[in-house]
């Protein structure tokens, strides 16, 4: 059994979207979870009334992305978790095609399939005709990331923003899974434990994934499954929440799975470098808003209060 999970957040109509892909699944022996994430309104009944094979739980707080799925684990009976996006949607066959790397490679502690940017001109027709009607190669989001480099806190996403034209078709390794759409095996969950809870936004399977790696598991990307991805849909709209939590995560993943001389440079690059080059950027733009939340975000990480584990 595969344990589909997700969190709604004020996004109703688009996680039913992602329920209808996963009814259009081949295959059958899955359970799906939603959480609601503290949405304005609760929507336990359109869920209960329109797909009753789907477990329903509220979350009177907002729990972040984290917490949200981890809010689920304890319902979910699954030998596979399978974490999606509420704003994606599974290709048929991709639940398939996960499960056999996992049959194919002995070692595998997560994995993530293609992920493409939803073709917008069709946003109410199932992904696979959407492609077909647009006429042109669909656009990949996600085909594998390179690790992060110690020095920067940065890293790189593969085929991002690039025209799929078959260029990824064989499984391989890679740096971190993609946090719209991994599966893990439920004996890795119990080994490794949840994804921490402290980033909220942001990081959060960067980090489980190097936690994985270090339990001696490997990292996979299977571009034979696709999941189309609506891209943020809420956080869109939260462009001073999203500077914060980048800003403050980056930093954060950075003290918790670096140390030493590596995080000592990464301290210097942060202020000789990244600070005054944002900061003089979002001065030029007038971008004040972004400005105060960048520093909010740096600086969250010096204060005193700022407690965490290390993993």
């Amino acid at each position: 059994m595969v344990s589909i999970i997700t969190v709604n957040y004020n996004e109703t109509t688009t996680t039913c979207a992602l329920l209808d892909s996963i009814r259009r699944q081949g295959y059958r022996d899955v359970e799906v979870i939603v959480v609601d994430n503290a949405s304005r309104e609760n929507p336990a009944s359109i869920f209960q009334s329109q797909y009753p094979e789907a477990k329903f739980i509220r979350s009177e707080q907002n729990l972040g992305f984290a917490g949200g799925n981890n809010l689920a684990l304890p319902q979910a009976c699954g030998e596979y978790l399978f974490f999606v996006n509420n704003d994606a949607e599974i290709e048929p066959g991709c639940i398939e095609q996960l499960l056999q790397l996992f049959e194919n490679q002995t070692n595998v502690g997560i994995v993530s399939p293609l992920i493409c940017y939803f073709p917008t001109a069709n946003v109410h027709s199932p992904p696979s005709s959407a492609k077909a009607t647009a006429g042109k190669p669909s656009t990949i989001q996600y085909a594998g990331m390179t690790p992060v480099c110690p020095f920067t806190g940065r890293n790189r996403t593969l085929g991002e923003r690039d025209p799929d034209q078959g260029q990824f078709t064989k499984p391989s390794q890679t740096a971190y899974a993609h946090g719209a759409a991994m599966m893990v095996p439920r004996k890795v969950l119990e080994k490794v434990g949840p994804m921490w809870e402290g980033f909220f936004l942001y990081y959060e399977e960067l980090d489980w994934c190097e936690r994985i790696r270090r339990a001696g598991y490997e990292i996979w990307v299977e571009p034979r499954a696709r999941v189309w991805h609506k891209e943020s849909l809420t956080l869109d709209k939260m462009g001073t929440t999203k500077t914060y939590y980048l800003t403050r995560n980056r930093i954060l993943f950075m003290r918790r799975n670096f140390s030493g001389w590596r995080l000592a440079v990464f301290y210097v690059f942060l202020l000789l470098v990244t600070l005054p080059k944002n900061c003089l950027s979002y001065i030029l733009k007038g971008d004040y808003d972004n400005l105060k939340a960048f520093l909010r975000g740096l600086f969250s990480n010096f204060r005193s209060t700022t407690n965490f584990p290390k993993v």
